[in-house]
């Protein structure tokens, strides 16, 4: 088992308090966004984009370096924070989120400097994700390829026709991760579609799965670490999470998964909840 120093530990904890208090300015700037899945996926792009990726800010077209594919595209705020806390562009563009001069859209752009792939048209990352570690496969390049997932978002069959075409082609440069915050845009996934048992549902069809808490980095690390070591089949990370993490009023609720904090008053608490946080840390 890898060694994790405490303070990789911590610099990774602020640097996810950080994307959280991006993603309240920006929406909030915009009045418009998705903050909900956004802050439940802080931790997963704090450890992807600080720790694990092999990738070159001032490169962003280095034909090595490892993808990424934000599927659940409407979590874009968090995704933009990381990029420009990573130096793929300037934070100061962050404010501009979803106004018509910038280049910040609503959902992934390859405008966006460090963008891989355009996504937003639910259920099609992990397609695009397999073509490009097959293309990693014939090319015989040794970058990896990750894919985060919403829960909701896996409810669509074409999710799965992905699925069993990656454990077909072995694809073992894959990783998945699914953001299980069991909340979509109108209610609990369950109430929807019942997706359990999900771990037992990627293993009948082929893949290596690892079940975390998505908010602990340690166990990130960790699961990241085990991906990369199976051979001949791809893997997925069910990260467990809650929707709205680190703004007590958005925490597990639908209310927020498609709107900014509604007054002025709810924008200063969810900062002050954020540096509270980042003070304990």
């Amino acid at each position: 088992m890898i060694e994790i120093s405490e303070n990789t530990i911590r610099e990774l904890k602020l640097k996810a308090n950080e994307i959280r208090t991006w993603v309240i300015k920006m929406v909030y700037a915009a009045q418009s966004g998705h903050p909900g899945g956004a802050l439940s996926a802080a931790d997963i792009l704090a450890v992807l984009y600080f720790h694990e990726l092999q990738i070159d800010p001032k490169n962003p077209e280095w034909e090595d370096r490892d993808r990424f594919v934000l599927s659940k595209g409407h979590a874009s705020p968090a995704y933009y924070a990381a990029l420009a806390m990573r130096g793929f562009f300037s934070e100061k563009e962050l404010m501009k989120f979803r106004k018509v001069e910038s280049f910040l859209q609503g959902h992934p752009s390859l405008m966006v400097p460090g963008v891989d792939m355009c996504t937003g048209s639910l259920g099609q990352g992990l397609s695009a994700a397999i073509g490009m570690a097959l293309a990693a496969k014939l090319d015989n390049k040794d970058y990896r390829v990750y894919a985060l997932l919403g829960d909701g978002e896996i409810e669509e069959g074409n999710i799965w026709e992905a699925a069993m075409t990656a454990a077909t082609r072995k694809l073992d440069n894959l990783i998945a991760i699914v953001d299980r915050n069991k909340i979509q845009l109108d209610d609990f996934t369950d109430t929807m579609v019942v997706l359990d048992p999900l771990e037992e549902k990627w293993n009948a069809f082929g893949w290596r799965v690892l079940s975390i808490n998505g908010h602990d980095v340690v166990q990130l690390i960790r699961a990241l670490e085990e991906a990369k070591k199976t051979q001949g089949k791809p893997t997925v990370i069910i990260a467990h999470t809650v929707k709205g993490k680190g703004v007590s009023y958005m925490e597990n609720t639908a209310k927020y998964h498609g709107k900014p904090p509604q007054s002025e008053e709810e924008y200063v608490q969810a900062l002050k909840e954020l540096e509270e946080e980042r003070r304990r840390i």
